[in-house]
């Protein structure tokens, strides 16, 4: 029988070729479920795969966490991967819907050799994904995805499958949640509670919807809590951080002190002061990172966001006797260079933010809890401690969908254009241009004082784009 990935490997060439990820991208597989690629066939294959290499060299019979959303196609997959485990004879441990952070930590906690994620983050219910934490916490590297693809693509290479007492079992981890309940509570500075503090939750229906209330409540606060009621198919629907409205009319009516919109698998949030106002990931950074400049907590003296964050940001910590250091977009890259570097603050302006002295991965109630820890021990209003972060820098984002894919270095006009648009911006603003990570769509981001002058340029760069793709 043909592999169900077997069409993704390249083409041989008579150049050397350097091995690339066909399936993984920035943050696991992803795709509409049960069409090509994120269908039960290909989370049979990973199954056993993940099994393969989580056990290798181990003397133990191997175990792999498995966590989902609220997805109606969580069922089908989740299934299909245990039953790959268990056909390579280790054993799987199913913790039902909960946050991706939550099985990155409880992979570690209970010793596991993996954890596996299916969700698709803040994508509609029709789309699916799946991302792997190793032993450690950490997301895989991206060698380590190459060797799976490799290993999914060729059965043979998993040698002979175990029979009779040597295949493996499942079991469920009924206590999944009160465990991460109880971790992410533990991150919130002992002494201080969120007594007296009103916070609005909207969990976008999806993993975070039993836990997130927990953990706010059980430090005292009194929760108002919207999107949690999932259904399989109402998962990121006109809720979350995607879709923050709703959570910033709730705080305004209920005279809240803090809304807090995650997304569909709670890896990331946005903030809402008392005001209404969002307060996005750079300006958390801002705060936070400031905070811990203050006192003498900030890793290296060092912030690492990506190329997206606005330089406001990097204004902010540089007055402060900070350093920025930017990554490419993805949180995967924020965490590689923060590990790298001996760093321990990070994140994305969207709301993915990294804590690495309390978690591996971004964890949108760990962020939460350490901005309520700010205001609480300042006694200070969201929205003067927001507007103090950092000031923002005019940013305009222009994206253009062309028929093909071009190296930047060989679209002409596009070239000759950034180039005129850096020199009129100078020391006062950025350009970035770059492919969209999963489709032929150019991304144009433009900074400087004048936001008119930015729409224009950025219009500017946009057509001599299209002239270079016609």
């Amino acid at each position: 029988m043909a592999s169900p990935v077997a069409g993704s490997r390249a083409r041989k060439s008579t150049k050397p070729q350097v091995a690339t990820r066909q399936l993984f991208g920035t943050d696991g597989i992803r795709g509409t479920a049960n069409e090509a690629p994120m269908t039960p066939e290909l989370a049979l294959a990973l199954g056993k795969a993940v099994a393969y290499v989580a056990g290798r060299n181990k003397a133990h019979t191997p175990r792999v966490l498995i966590g989902k959303d609220t997805r109606l196609s969580g069922y089908m997959i989740e299934q299909a991967i245990a039953a790959g485990i268990c056909s390579m004879g280790a054993r799987v441990i199913l913790c039902g819907p909960i946050p991706t952070p939550a099985v990155a930590q409880l992979t570690v906690s209970m010793r596991a050799d993996a954890g596996i994620v299916i969700s698709a983050s803040h994508n509609p219910y029709q789309d699916n994904g799946i991302k792997i934490f190793g032993d450690d916490g950490f997301k895989l590297p991206d060698d380590q995805e190459i060797e799976i693809e490799r290993l999914m693509a060729n059965d043979a290479l998993l040698g002979p499958r175990p029979t009779g007492p040597g295949i493996g079992k499942a079991s469920r981890l009924d206590d999944a949640g009160g465990r991460y309940v109880v971790f992410a509570k533990a991150t919130f500075p002992r002494g201080l509670t969120l007594d007296n503090t009103r916070v609005v939750i909207d969990a976008a229906h999806g993993a975070a919807y039993k836990v997130a209330p927990l953990v706010f409540g059980e430090l005292g606060a009194s929760v108002t809590s919207i999107g949690v009621k999932p259904n399989g198919v109402n998962i990121n629907k006109d809720s979350g951080a995607l879709h923050p409205d709703n959570v910033r009319a709730e705080v305004v009516k209920r005279g809240a002190h803090i809304g807090i919109a995650l997304d569909g698998d709670a890896d990331r949030l946005i903030v809402i002061d008392e005001k209404g106002q969002i307060v996005d990931g750079d300006v958390v950074m801002a705060m936070c990172a400031c905070r811990m400049l203050d006192d003498g907590q900030l890793g290296k003296k060092t912030l690492v966001a990506t190329v997206m964050s606005n330089l406001g940001l990097e204004r902010a910590i540089t007055s402060r006797g900070g350093k920025l250091v930017r990554t490419q977009v993805g949180d995967r890259y924020v965490v590689e260079a923060m590990r790298n570097g001996g760093f321990n603050l990070g994140g994305e302006q969207s709301g993915h933010l990294i804590f690495l002295d309390h978690a591996s991965t971004g964890d949108g109630i760990v962020a939460a809890l350490q901005v309520l820890a700010i205001m609480v021990r300042t006694g200070r209003p969201l929205s003067e401690l927001a507007k103090e972060a950092m000031e923002r820098v005019p940013q305009v984002l222009e994206n253009v969908t062309l028929r093909a894919r071009q190296p930047l270095e060989q679209m002409r006009h596009l070239s000759l254009g950034t180039a005129k648009v850096k020199d009129a911006l100078g020391a006062d603003g950025r350009v970035l241009v770059r492919w969209s990570g999963t489709e032929p769509k150019l991304r144009i981001m433009l900074e400087g004082p004048n936001e008119d002058l930015l729409r224009t340029w950025a219009g500017d760069l946009a057509a001599a784009a299209k002239r270079d793709v016609p």
